[in-house]
């Protein structure tokens, strides 16, 4: 059998690092993510998917993404149904993340919620050079792969 979700989209609200009584970190969020298609009216939709996050992710996702931000999710669907206050039986799904990855280079300047970095650098540009930087190495005896 194979449960497996990769998403792509925009958090709806800046994550909150939770702890479980036993000191483990957990992250639920939402991420908003547009359909391909418009309906006659033109209106665009999306689909807005419950994340959870935990340990090492669930602080990655705290400390460097927030509302609006871009993220990839890579984990499996959990289902589950409950009985609510009133009794009414409730059904819901969310996606258990197991790998979380940034899509999109950060504005620079932007804030980073929960962390001490505030700018990305960019990688530097290499315009300037000739061949003449480089050398021919004969043979491959001495390459360490």
């Amino acid at each position: 059998m194979l449960n497996k979700a990769i998403l792509v989209g925009r958090l709806t609200a800046d994550p909150e690092l939770r702890t479980t009584p036993n000191g483990v970190p957990v992250t639920t969020f939402r991420i908003a993510i547009d359909r391909p298609f418009s309906p006659k009216s033109g209106e665009r939709q999306a689909d807005f998917i419950t994340i959870v996050a935990w340990r090492s992710s669930a602080e990655f996702v705290c400390k460097y993404f927030q509302k609006g931000s871009a993220i990839g999710v890579d984990g499996s669907i959990q289902t589950r149904d409950y009985t609510d206050k009133e009794g009414n039986k409730r059904f819901s799904f969310e996606v258990v993340a197991d790998r979380v990855t940034f899509v999109e280079r950060r504005q620079s300047g932007a804030p980073v919620s929960g962390g001490a970095m505030t700018t990305m650098d960019a990688a530097p540009a290499y315009q300037s050079g000739s061949d003449a930087d480089f050398s021919i190495i004969d043979g491959d005896d001495d390459l360490p792969f």
